[in-house]
This record gives structure tokens, C-alpha cells and sequence, in this order.
């Protein structure tokens, strides 16, 4: 008898071990997108981070979250559809669109650009700067020299 119900029970424990291990991965999901969102409510925090009282747009947006996880949407449905309803505010990073990575990538490049177009033009005009003349060494330019070392007190 001992036998027969250990494994009657044994099917009732891989239920329950896929029961929760689906429940867990809806948690995960929850966690992970619900930081990748804003709240709404102009805290400017995480939707799960935010910590105004009385809220009235976290718990709203919780619900909304949990029963698109529910229906089984994808995560990029789920991102585009709060995004389509809230605007791209609601998003707490940018998706990386075409637009988004020109964005990121442009404004440091055109500085690297700017940056070395500077160090060459300054390198080409050291290297093409004129070169001070020989100081002749006559007697005439000795003395002017001097008479204008006294005329100026240098």
C-alpha cells in the first residue's frame, strides 16, 4: 500500500513542479518588463520601483502587464502595445530602431571627427609656419640689437 501511493503521488508532483515553474516564469517576465517600463504618474521611476503614494497609474499599468503575460503575449508585443497606448515615454530605454542607434552613433562620431580634423589642421599649419630668418651676426645688427634692448628695457 505504501508503494501504490508514492507512485500515485509521483504524477501529482511533476504537476506541480510544472505548474510552478510556469508560474515563475510568468513572474520573471513580469519582473523584467515591468522595469523596462515607466509609471505614468510623472515620478519619472520604474513601474515596479515607483514609490508615489497613491498612485494612481502603477497599479493600473501592473494590471494591464500581468494580464497581457496572461494571454500569452510576446514581450515585444507586450513593449509595443504600452508603448502605442502611452507614448515612447513609457519605454525607460529606447528600442534600438534605425533612428535610435543614428541617434546614439552620429553625435560622438561627428566630435571623433571634429576632434581629428583640429589635431591635422594644426599639425599643417605648424609644419608650414615660417621659420624666423638667420640673425646676421655683423656688427651693424649687434648694435641695433642692443640700442633696442635699452629702448625697451628687456
Amino acid at each position: 500500500m505504501g508503494r501504490v501511493s508514492r507512485f500515485a503521488l509521483l504524477p501529482l508532483l511533476a504537476v506541480l513542479c510544472v505548474i510552478t515553474l510556469g508560474t515563475a516564469d510568468t513572474q520573471a517576465r513580469f519582473n523584467d518588463l515591468g522595469h523596462k517600463l515607466m509609471c505614468m504618474c510623472g515620478c519619472n521611476q520604474i513601474l515596479l520601483e515607483c514609490n508615489h503614494l497613491g498612485c494612481p497609474d502603477a497599479a493600473k499599468e501592473s494590471q494591464e502587464l500581468q494580464a497581457a503575460i496572461g494571454k500569452g503575449q510576446s514581450d515585444t508585443a507586450i513593449m509595443e502595445a504600452f508603448q502605442a497606448e502611452y507614448g515612447p515615454t513609457v519605454l525607460a530605454a529606447p528600442w534600438l530602431s534605425r533612428f535610435n542607434i543614428v541617434a546614439w552613433v552620429v553625435p560622438p562620431a561627428l566630435l571623433l571627427l571634429g576632434l581629428f580634423g583640429t589635431f591635422f589642421l594644426v599639425r599643417k599649419w605648424r609644419l608650414r609656419a615660417a621659420s624666423m630668418p638667420d640673425v646676421p651676426d655683423d656688427p651693424a645688427s649687434r648694435d641695433m640689437r642692443e640700442r633696442i634692448r635699452r629702448e625697451t628695457q628687456i
